[in-house]
């Protein structure tokens, strides 16, 4: 478990610089914890066996979902971070509100990017709440961030045990996603035979050093396999305080899909998903690696004049949605040809 925490401990301190630090209440050890069914479709925010957001396309109807011949296990960001001192680390599974939110948001406006390359699973999970990132009480976010991870671990394991047989499949994430995503990796599938089923790790949103997976590579074209893909997005010229930079994080430029740090044009966005989900924006936004992160400039749109942040973590997939979708579709085409 130690081992499996080390994307937490990474994390922990360096999201979001501008959250206010409340006083909170230590993590109650004595709070029942029931394991989360995963036969029901319930607690699945995504699946193949019901109708939900992940499988939208934006401006169309529903994707039909036949004939996928890979999967995506999709893991959400933080949802969960009202600012209330009162609240439990964890959520209840069963929160409505919050699912709903869930399904609205990251959902349909995450998830919805990988659903030309396969079937998505997206299980729903008692996700540590945003303060887990910023507290001085890091004992207490260390145990949120276990009880999230072992919701994840429960739901992949559902998944290969009652829905993989053996089809190739992507993991995807974004922000605590990835804060699970990067030890499921490591404990399921770096250096294991599920090694040669992964056609690639979307990791996105948090810091993911270069060498943090002991077999799985980084990603170095649009074609490789087995290999992980991460970027966090600001605006140019703007270098994120208490926030890992430098060469040794991986970064992949999402409009060349390479870790070269050459200027690439808006001109090579296929399209953004912007406030609305009702069309792709094409050619809006530019990329360009700097020292372990991604630089964009910032994208108009209508009003985008009131945008001030220099942070666009938010948008780290919406920006690039259009070549994470055919990015993600080629990458399973090349792993069918390559292994079938």
């Amino acid at each position: 478990m130690i081992q499996n925490l080390k994307m937490v401990v990474l994390s922990l301190g360096l999201f979001l610089s501008s959250i206010t630090v409340m006083a909170q209440l230590p993590f109650d050890d004595n709070r029942p914890i029931t394991p989360v069914d995963y036969n029901n479709l319930d607690y699945w925010a995504a699946h193949p066996d019901k109708k939900d957001n992940a499988d939208k396309i934006p401006g169309t109807e529903f994707l039909a979902k036949n004939n996928l011949k890979a999967d995506v296990f999709f893991i959400h960001p933080t949802i969960y971070s009202e600012k209330d001192d009162k609240l439990p680390w964890n959520p209840s599974i069963d929160d409505l509100e919050l699912n709903k939110r869930v399904d609205e948001g990251t959902i349909l406006f995450q998830a919805s990017a990988f659903n030309a390359a396969g079937r998505i699973f997206a299980p729903r999970y008692r996700q540590a709440h945003l303060r887990s990132y910023s507290t001085t009480d890091t004992v207490s976010a260390k145990k949120a961030f276990a009880l999230a991870y072992a919701d994840v671990r429960n739901a992949f394991e559902h998944y290969l045990r009652y829905y993989n047989h053996g089809r190739p499949f992507i993991i995807a994430s974004h922000s605590q996603g990835t804060t699970h995503a990067g030890p499921l990796i490591r404990e399921f599938i770096d250096g294991t035979s599920l090694e040669g089923k992964l056609v690639a790790a979307y990791l996105i949103g948090l810091p993911v050093p270069k060498t943090y997976f002991k077999s799985i590579r980084p990603c170095e074209s649009a074609n490789d396999l087995n290999c992980s893909i991460s970027w966090r997005t600001f605006k140019r010229d703007y270098l994120p305080e208490n926030r890992p930079l430098g060469d040794s994080i991986l970064v992949t430029n999402p409009l060349n899909w390479t870790m070269d740090t050459t200027y690439v044009s808006k001109n090579q966005n296929k399209g953004a998903v912007l406030r609305n989900f009702d069309k792709i924006l094409p050619k809006r936004v530019d990329a360009q690696i700097h020292n372990g992160i991604l630089w964009a400039n910032k994208p108009r749109f209508p009003w985008s004049f009131l945008v001030r942040r220099k942070n666009y973590h938010i948008a780290d997939i919406n920006f690039y949605y259009g070549n994470i979708r055919e990015n993600a579709k080629h990458r399973v085409s090349e792993w069918i040809t390559t292994y079938k």
